[in-house]
């Protein structure tokens, strides 16, 4: 799916509990294990953590400034973790935390920073049956592409 982003966007609205973070080496568990939960009834995968923390520092698309994360008192409760060719390699939000306006917010924020790093596009994945995502993704204004 695609985001043009000479296209208009909202500023993103976020819970009044909601702050953003970055990435730092020791969250770097807490961030894997809300993508492990994120992901355990499809929509994605995530190898184990011994793996894929050394191969996404490893990874020459990898900047820590690039992963963003939504906090409220109890701990991180969504991640956008992107690649610096301006694609959403994994957007999670928290089951207790869905529907709540935090994945579309997450994804203004990220439409917002690649812009401003003068992007024409932000682009991801997703899986067909992920319906969810899917419309999640149409009405932050993405499209399908092929």
């Amino acid at each position: 799916m695609r985001k043009l982003l000479s296209h208009p966007f909202d500023a993103p609205s976020w819970p009044a509990d909601i702050h953003l973070t970055g990435l730092v080496p020791g969250i770097a568990k807490e961030v894997h294990d809300l993508l492990i939960l994120g992901y355990q009834n499809g929509g994605g995968s995530v190898p184990a953590f011994a793996d894929w923390w050394p191969a996404l520092l490893s990874d020459p698309e990898f900047d820590a400034s690039l992963c963003f994360l939504a906090k409220d008192k109890e701990g991180i409760v969504a991640v956008a973790q992107c690649w610096t060719s301006a694609f959403v390699k994994d957007l999670v939000v928290h089951p207790r935390r869905r529907n709540q306006g935090i994945g579309a917010s997450l994804l203004l924020h990220v439409y917002a920073m690649f812009h401003d790093r003068g992007a024409k596009t932000v682009d991801l994945k997703v899986e067909e049956g992920n319906i969810a995502a899917i419309r999640l993704y149409l009405k932050s204004g993405m499209q399908i592409v092929e």
